[in-house]
Order: C-alpha cells, then structure tokens, then sequence
C-alpha cells in the first residue's frame, strides 16, 4: 500500500445499527471459527477428487488453476497456492467473495455431481488470498522497462483495473478516469460491504497507485474532456464504463415519492458505510429503517437491496419477481441467504402500479399474479398475466432493481463515430476488441452487457494483450516513418 495513504470505512455495525447486537452476539463464535480457519481451508481443499477432467477450471471465466492451488492448499503450502492463484486473476479475494461459484466453478465440481456437496472452492480462494495480503506476500506492482507510450483507461470498474494492471506491467504509462470520487465501479459503490468489505477493494486499488498508475477521479469524459482530447494525450484508449441505466418500469405512479433506483440505493448504503455525508440517508429517502420494503426484480442486485435493506432494520421486506424461483437469473446461494436473514419472496408477480398517499409517497404496490407460458427465443418460459389475482403489498419504500442498460456514450464522449449495436453496447471487433475508432478499445459489460465482475476482469486481461499487440505495431511503425 502507498505511504501515507489513508483509508475510512466506520464498518458495517455503524452503517447498519440495526445489525450490531447481532453482530456483538456473534463476536465470540467469529472468534472461535478463526481459530479453526487454516484447518477448514486444508480440509476443504483436501476434498478436491483431483478429477482428469477439471470442469471447475473449464467452467471458471478466467480458467483458474483451481486442482492445483486446492491441492497445494491441502498441503499446507499456501503461499504457493495463493501464487498460483495470483498468475490467472487481479483480484482473486474479490472473485472469491462474490463470484457466484454456485453457477460457475463449484456448481460443476464433480464431487457435487456425486451428491456429495462441492469444495467450497470460492472460500478457499478467498482465504489463501487474505492470508497473503496478511503475510506480505502480495508483491507491489512493478511496471515494465519504460515504452514511452501512454494509455488512458475510462471506468475504474473491474475490467478498467484489471487491464490497467496488465498494460503498466507491460511498462506503459497508464491513466485512469472515473467520475466517481473513488476508483473500483460497482466493486465500490454497488456491491454491500456485507458481501465485499470495502477495504479489500480499496488496498488494491493503492497498490495501483503505488505501481505507478495515475488515477482521475471525478472526471468525467464529455465534461471535464471530451473523447477526441483524450485520444490526442494518449497513444491507445480503453472503454470500460461497466452498464448504469437502470432500466424502467412503466406503470401508473411510478413517479412516486420513496420508489427509487436499485443503484441510487445502494450507493448512498455504501457511501454511509464509507463515513460520508449521505444527505438522502439522513433524511430517510434512501434508508430502510422500519420501512415495509418491496424490491422489484431478481437478479443480484435485487438480493444486494433486500439484503441490504435488512440490514438497515426494515420493518418488511419483500422481494417481488415474475418468474418462479427456478427461472430467476441471480444466485440461488444469495436467495437462500435472503430467506434466511427474513426476506418474503413473491414470486410470479409483477407491479401493475404504484399507490401513493395523499402527499405523493408510495404506499403500496398493486400487483398482479403471472403464469408461465411458451419459452422465448432464449428457452426461458415467458410470464404472463394470470387475470383476476391482483394484490396490494404495502409499500413504504420501493426499489427498483430490474437490471442495467448502457448509457448513450456516443452522446456523452461527444464522439457520435463510436460505434454502438442496437442494444447501445459498444460494437468491437472480435478479434482485436478495438471500436469503430482507430487506437479505442473496449472491455468488460459495456461490449457484453450487464454480466459478472469475474468476466469483467477476464475481459481486461484479454484486451491487455490486444492493446500491447497494437502498441507494439504501431511503435514500430513510427520507428520505420522516423
């Protein structure tokens, strides 16, 4: 970590008071499991079969060495394990913490095809990492020999930090904006600290820092610079803006004091948690506390709101969702753990409309129950409504949260030549990830879409090695025209 750097975060018993009994009552059992958490690790690691065919690995984004470094760990060699896992991944204690493994890694492990439980490969993954940050083996980044080109980086999310890694290891100097006041994207500002504690994120993005990497935070292209300037400083550009229109529901009373955006939530939660002045916290517009709740939608980000909106000492909360349980996209790992801490989950039902009190604050949700008909194009059964069972949910707070589309960038770069596809996700060619723009690239959820962060740090390895191919060409042709 840079010298001198400081980092506050008042933790999650002052962001949410609600929780903190619960969590003093649990302190001793912490304490305890601790104790035991080198064991776990080994054992847990122990139960890799070592199959011939690693679907673990195979079903990994990233393709993570994971028999290896499990088999490693079960011998109690985990600086070599954590190193192993380190060569394929920037941010492995972040994958281990909020990758959902029930769908990638640990959902293909073959012992849980055997019926036996998987390895909990994301917790080992996670351990073997906090524990070389503890023992200072976490190496600072050291840039390469000096290429006399620069890069800028647009979107401090993970694919713009993972490529930015790559790219100042390759010795390039590399330039990353953001317009939050804080680099990491959604790591920071839209993932809970209860899932991913905010100073993980924020000690790697010091060692960046202190590898060299000049940060401008605040900035935003369009604004404080528009595209054509910062292609003019730079000799190649990378756009990883990550995906942050909320998308909308049309529905009568939709305007509605006290129904807000999933995002808008969960960045004021987390600011909080941070220690800043969150006027809409204090005044209660983006607090939870002893509201009846209805979150709509379910996905994860749905499950961060419910979640986080318990923690906030909800008096209800209620997850509403179109499909059934089988069909929803989040993980069924983050609808369990909702279920548990007390979340309600109405399934197939959408909003028809929002009621609101005679002052213009949402009180309830009138819903209409749905049925599944005929698979769409995607070979998931479409809701329909199933006339005649409508409800009302009280409501005192609704949060939005039926996923994310791309702002229109084009318009806010000022560069109408970048070239967008008609779901207004930047258009790159497969095989170079360069944009319709001479020397701009693009990574991560604003080429794929809305997607998870593991393939967002995937995506910025491979455009690392796209862009230092084309650095590389393009040098040497300058060498030959000089």
């Amino acid at each position: 970590m840079a010298t001198g750097s400081t980092l506050k975060f008042v933790g999650i018993d002052q962001a949410y008071p609600a929780k903190r009994d619960a969590d003093a009552r649990n302190k001793d059992f912490q304490e305890i499991a601790d104790r035991f958490a080198v064991p776990k690790a080994e054992e847990q690691a122990g139960r890799c079969s070592q199959c011939g065919v690693p679907y673990c690995s195979v079903h990994c984004p990233l393709h993570n060495h994971i028999p290896d470094w499990l088999r490693l760990t079960a011998e109690g060699r985990l600086r070599e394990a954590y190193e192993l896992s380190n060569a394929t991944s920037t941010m492995p204690e972040i994958c281990g913490r909020i990758c959902p493994q029930d769908r990638l890694c640990e959902g293909n492990c073959v012992i849980e095809f055997s019926g036996h439980g998987a390895v909990t490969i994301g917790s080992v993954e996670k351990f073997i990492t906090d524990t070389a940050w503890e023992e200072g083996w976490v190496e600072p980044l050291v840039p390469g020999p000096a290429r006399g080109q620069s890069v800028g980086v647009i979107g401090a999310g993970p694919a713009g930090l993972s490529a930015a890694e790559y790219l100042r290891t390759f010795g390039y100097e590399v330039h990353v904006y953001d317009r939050h006041d804080r680099a990491g994207g959604l790591l920071t500002y839209g993932i809970p600290g209860f899932k991913l504690e905010k100073p993980v994120v924020m000690r790697r993005v010091e060692r960046l820092k202190a590898g060299g990497i000049v940060f401008h935070e605040g900035f935003e292209v369009g604004r404080d610079a528009t595209m054509d300037e910062l292609r003019s400083r730079h000799d190649a550009l990378l756009v990883a803006t990550g995906v942050y229109k909320a998308r909308a529901i049309k529905a009568p009373g939709i305007g509605s004091e006290g129904v807000v955006e999933a995002l808008d939530y969960l960045i004021a939660s987390n600011r909080k948690s941070f220690g800043d002045a969150v006027p809409a916290w204090d005044d209660g517009s983006l607090n939870a506390q002893g509201k009846h709740v209805v979150v709509i939608g379910g996905g994860d980000t749905a499950m961060d709101c419910v979640r986080t909106a318990i923690r906030q000492g909800a008096a209800s909360v209620k997850c509403l969702y179109r499909r059934d349980r089988a069909n929803m996209p989040g993980s069924q790992r983050e609808v369990a753990n909702a279920e548990e801490e007390g979340a309600e989950f109405v399934w197939l039902s959408a909003p028809e409309a929002f009621e609101a009190a005679v002052e213009g604050r949402v009180s309830g949700v009138r819903a209409t129950r749905m049925r599944l008909g005929a698979p769409d194009a995607s070979g998931r059964r479409t809701p329909e409504p199933d006339p005649g069972n409508e409800m009302v949910l009280q409501a005192d707070l609704v949060v939005k949260a039926l996923g994310f589309d791309p702002e229109d960038l084009p318009a806010m770069f000022g560069a109408p030549e970048l070239g967008v596809n008609r779901w207004g996700t930047i258009r790159v060619d497969n095989k170079t990830m360069m944009t319709s723009l001479e020397g701009v690239f693009a990574a991560g959820d604003i080429v794929r879409g809305a997607s998870l962060v593991v393939w967002a740090i995937r995506d910025g390895r491979d455009v690392s090695d796209r862009m230092h191919a084309w650095l590389k060409a393009k040098a040497a042709r300058e060498r030959v025209a000089a």
